[in-house]
């Protein structure tokens, strides 16, 4: 991560948010750069090998969903030694998103703040790209979304047979009408559509916990996913915020000044969800101490996202060293 740091992300850092993410992209793309990839960031420790909902994994560090939208990255970023990989957010059709800008950095925090609203080239991009991936050992899943309970259905029955698991995604605080699927009820109707025809495990997306009050409409969410039969939850999206710089006015937080927040709704949600529940956790996940408070929790697994913006492609080599001595499966 020495070089990455100190020289690759201060070039990046540069440039304009997604300018460099889309320079990263591309770069991911590349197959050349895929075998050097796999040989310098490759952990493979038979100690982290588990499983999430029945999905074998070779360590319990995912890349939240985010990082590659359109899904046409997960190839290279397999190389990079996730256990698994969420691909997306997809929607139904295409989507341009919110307006520009929206993507900020808080480097003096380890932090972002986002206002995307879902750019997507929509499911049948995504599908074809999904069709062409090399997981290099890595399980793919996909995160999905919808402003209708018929198109949430429609995606997953779409998507589901090219991905090990489906991740539902309702909570995205940058979207129009999203926060819609937070309401109980209409949870109710999308799992009950989804859970209908599924053939692989389901999780769905949680808003985030960060105060008693929204750490029990997270738990009023939870139980509608037991209630279901979901295999399990992602605990949770980014931290809502007014931000004046964006467009919007608005976004969400993520980075280092979530992890404890995230920590104690983790907690919460395996006190009321019981032992056997998958929960992953995200939010704030920089280092192997981190993924190790995240499991001591309760988490079956971390996922991250701005811990790659910020540490580089070294990043989970990095926390299987320190998670290894101290992991045990759940």
């Amino acid at each position: 991560m020495g070089f990455y740091t100190r020289i690759a992300r201060p070039l990046l850092f540069k440039l304009p948010p997604e300018t460099a993410q889309r320079l990263a992209e591309d770069l991911l793309q590349r197959r050349w750069l895929w075998g050097w990839a796999s040989s310098v960031f490759q952990a493979n420790d038979p100690k982290l090998r588990t499983s999430l909902a029945g999905i074998p994994l070779r360590n319990p560090i995912g890349l939240a969903a985010g990082y590659d939208k359109e899904c046409r990255a997960l190839s290279g970023l397999a190389r990079l030694g996730f256990g698994y990989l969420v691909g997306g957010t997809v929607f139904p059709v295409p989507r341009a998103g919110n307006a520009r800008p929206r993507l900020l950095r808080l480097p003096e925090q380890d932090a972002l703040i986002n206002a995307l609203g879902f750019p997507s080239s929509g499911s049948i991009a995504a599908a074809n790209n999904l069709l062409r991936v090399n997981s290099g050992g890595a399980a793919i899943l996909v995160s999905i979304a919808a402003l209708e309970v018929e198109d949430f259905v429609t995606v997953h029955k779409q998507l589901e047979p090219l991905v090990a698991g489906v991740e539902l995604n309702i909570s995205s605080p940058n979207t129009a009408g999203l926060a819609a699927f937070q309401e109980p009820s209409n949870l109710r109707d999308v799992l009950q559509g989804v859970m209908a025809q599924r053939t692989k495990p389901v999780f769905v997306k949680l808003p985030f916990g960060h105060d008693d009050a929204s750490r029990q409409r997270v738990l009023d969410l939870v139980d509608v996913c037991l209630e279901q039969g979901a295999d399990g939850v992602t605990a949770g999206n980014t931290l809502p915020l007014e931000e004046p710089r964006t467009a919007t006015g608005r976004g969400g937080l993520s980075g280092r000044p979530i992890l404890e927040d995230m920590l104690k709704t983790l907690a919460a949600i395996r006190s009321h969800a019981g032992d056997t529940f998958a929960i992953n956790a995200c939010g704030g996940i920089f280092t192997g101490q981190d993924a190790i408070r995240a499991l001591q929790a309760g988490a079956t697994t971390v996922q991250l996202f701005t811990g790659l913006v910020y540490q580089g492609p070294g990043v989970v080599k990095g926390i299987c060293r320190e998670l290894a001595p101290a992991f045990a499966p759940p």
